[in-house]
């Protein structure tokens, strides 16, 4: 097949996703799904191996849709058309129980298996024992509560499955906001096996696999040249999560990488860490997987297709029963997504980030403060009861060797592609007010390459309501790491505005009941900078202060950088400090040599 050819094939195969992707975000019912776009859409082949993606998030899709396709081929060897699965069991394959998934089997004229198209999609509620899909301090699945689906039928003959509807509508607090997630998922894929079959019909099915076949070998291919740039070496890294109900201390994620430039191999190992522990952000094996190909392909350039020709040369060492590494049931897995997960993406890519100058990323801050919790409870307004995840702010982007971080990442597996709620759209759907978001000055981790803000945000009910707020904060005593000397970012921090106006601070796992005249105030993290800050252009770091990313103290101060009334470099004085800073750095190698 030409390169043109293939090209286009591959075009086609991300169309489809997109349509998918559209279906989902025009009638997904639930706010975390219309506003905030946390879901994916993606395609395996027959075999299970990942084809395409387009715009889905890495943490949904590197690996999970291979594990839930083996899931439903084994449950169900007899696939026909027609037939539809709803997925969610971490334990089988996806990412985490509040990810709803939706697997259609694309079947041919003969009745044989072709591809299946997946329709992944955060829940609001999926049935927790408490008002939220992030249940941290659950101390295993059945305190956890959620309702798990490994890989269970819910249309046949492309008619829907009652009694599954009933079980959901029963055990879901929002039954007509589920209800409606749920047909939005069912015709995001309904679309996808609609469009593989219509081309299918155009080009035809052996013109299909024998594009999946080259597709996978030419994506290969570029994971080779792309793996040949990175240094060699072997390097452990280690982060920690902040403690948490089940875990006092905190939990130390242990990354260990193997880079082997020469033979084109890339080897992960996170067998070195603790057992699975009595909360709920234990790994799921697609997340600990997923996690450790997020950093890899952070390093890597963007034209490597992250598909399951490139993930051949990528081996990720897991073991079962470990905290990041394959859960048994009932181990909980309800946060598996994102705090623990972010541990070991951002290790494997600070530590390619320390095998040599140009590679790798910093680390990106802690995730799910409050600002981007479940808020629950009744609408005064209607008197009907209300759940759904708000992302009314979020930063700390890691910095990268030539670049800023990207500001608004939320976290390293999202990969900045869910977006930030509007204010008006959350003030008019949800009883609340939003009292103030903002960037926090100086909280971006400093380096030659900053990275990215905390962010600044209060918001509370209003009327006579009564709001919960659930959430799983972390990076308020591990902040995020900088790379090759690049500094910290700022702590994260949460707290509830009494009517007196006084601050109290919460825990960093919570349920938190905010009352009418109070408010939740959060304070996320910020992300890690890249190499050292006095290596930063002065004019970069002018318009910095310019643009209150960065305080003239710490312009002086960190980046030793002088400015002028007008704010303005002063390059004379900018001179002195740096040649201060130099020296004093040389002469502790010269200390510590001796």
């Amino acid at each position: 097949m030409d390169g043109v050819r293939l090209a286009i094939l591959n075009k086609r195969f991300e169309g489809i996703c997109r349509k998918m992707a559209n279906t989902l975000f025009r009638t997904g019912r639930s706010g975390v799904l219309n506003t905030a776009r946390d879901f994916s859409c993606c395609i395996v082949t027959a075999d299970c191996d990942l084809l395409a993606t387009a715009e889905s998030l890495p943490i949904h899709v590197l690996s999970g849709p291979d594990l839930m396709a083996a899931s439903m081929k084994e449950f169900h060897p007899a696939l026909q058309r027609g037939d539809a699965f709803l997925h969610n069991s971490p334990y089988h394959g996806c990412s985490h129980p509040a990810d709803h998934t939706i697997l259609v089997p694309v079947i041919d004229d003969d009745g044989r298996h072709r591809f299946t198209v997946l329709a992944k999609a955060h829940q609001a509620d999926c049935g927790n024992s408490i008002a939220t899909t992030y249940h941290g301090s659950a101390r295993d699945v059945y305190e956890e509560g959620a309702l798990i689906f490994p890989a269970v039928q819910v249309q046949r003959g492309y008619e829907t499955i009652e009694d599954i509807v009933r079980m959901c509508r029963m055990r879901i607090r929002v039954p007509d906001q589920w209800w409606g997630d749920f047909l939005a998922m069912l015709g995001a894929a309904r679309v996808g096996e609609r469009e593989v079959l219509a081309l299918a019909d155009e080009v035809g099915w052996e013109t299909l696999d024998g594009f999946a076949t080259e597709w996978f070998d030419y994506s290969e291919r570029r994971m080779v040249e792309a793996l040949k740039g990175l240094p060699a070496g072997s390097l452990t890294v280690a982060s920690t999560h902040d403690p948490i109900p089940g875990a006092p201390e905190g939990v130390r994620v242990n990354v260990s990488i193997r880079v082997d430039p020469a033979e084109a191999q890339i080897e992960v190992d996170l067998r070195n860490n603790a057992d699975s522990l009595p909360f709920g952000l234990n790994m799921s094996e697609a997340c600990a997987r997923t996690s450790a190909m997020v950093g890899i392909f952070n390093a890597l350039p963007h034209t490597v297709p992250p598909n399951a020709g490139a993930f051949r040369r990528i081996d990720v060492k897991l073991r079962r029963g470990c905290v990041v590494g394959i859960p048994e049931h009932p181990t909980s897995c309800s946060v598996a997504t994102t705090n623990v997960a972010d541990h070991i993406a951002n290790g494997v890519q600070r530590a390619i980030a320390e095998l040599g100058d140009g590679h790798g990323m910093a680390e990106v801050g802690g995730v799910i403060p409050p600002s981007c919790g479940v808020i629950s409870g009744s609408d005064p307004r209607s008197g009907a009861p209300f759940v759904n995840q708000v992302f009314l702010g979020f930063g700390a982007g890691a910095a990268a060797p030539e670049t800023d971080a990207w500001i608004a990442i939320a976290h390293v597996g999202n990969a900045g592609l869910c977006y930030q709620d509007s204010i008006e759209v959350d003030e008019m759907v949800f009883p609340i007010t939003v009292k103030g978001r903002h960037f926090i000055t100086d909280s971006g981790g400093a380096g030659r390459q900053r990275g990215g803000a905390g962010a600044f945000v209060e918001f509370g009910p209003v009327d006579s309501c009564r709001l919960e707020v659930g959430y799983v904060s972390n990076g308020a005593v591990n902040p995020a790491n900088g790379a090759r000397g690049g500094g910290q970012g700022a702590v994260a921090r949460q707290y509830r505005r009494n009517h007196n106006g006084e601050l109290v601070a919460l825990d960093a796992c919570a349920q938190v009941a905010v009352a009418p005249g109070e408010a939740m105030v959060s304070i996320s993290a910020g992300g890690g900078g890249y190499a050292a800050p006095y290596a930063r252009e002065p004019e970069r770091v002018a318009h910095d202060v310019r643009e209150k990313w960065v305080s003239p103290e710490a312009a002086r101060h960190i980046y030793r950088v002088a400015l002028d009334s007008a704010g303005n470099v002063d390059e004379a004085e900018t001179r002195r400090l740096r040649a201060a800073t130099a020296a004093d750095s040389g002469a502790r190698v010269q200390t510590a040599a001796e």
